[in-house]
């Protein structure tokens, strides 16, 4: 996954990621507040946007931060990233 720069703020990051996620399944893009399985991913979706994340600003999901509403929109994403940073 490739949506994502060092540089860009950390919700651009997320948006970029979801973005990509999005494209590929043929979806228009969402808002940051928008919910992302109402939008068209599906819970394996989010699991590959989950370790992109992850990946892109090394650190880990603890299993107990790892739910559907911490990962519900970009905007709940990046309140999760910043409360592990």
């Amino acid at each position: 996954m490739d949506g994502a720069c060092p540089q860009r703020a950390p919700g651009e990051r997320i948006g970029g990621m979801v973005a990509e996620l999005l494209a590929k399944k043929g979806l228009p893009p969402v808002e940051r507040d928008q919910n992302l399985r109402d939008a068209g991913l599906a819970s394996l979706d989010i699991v590959h946007l989950m370790l992109a994340v992850e990946d892109d600003f090394g650190l880990v999901v603890p299993q107990d931060r790892m739910t559907p509403e911490a990962f519900r929109s970009i905007a709940a994403i990046e309140a999760l990233v910043a409360s592990l940073a």
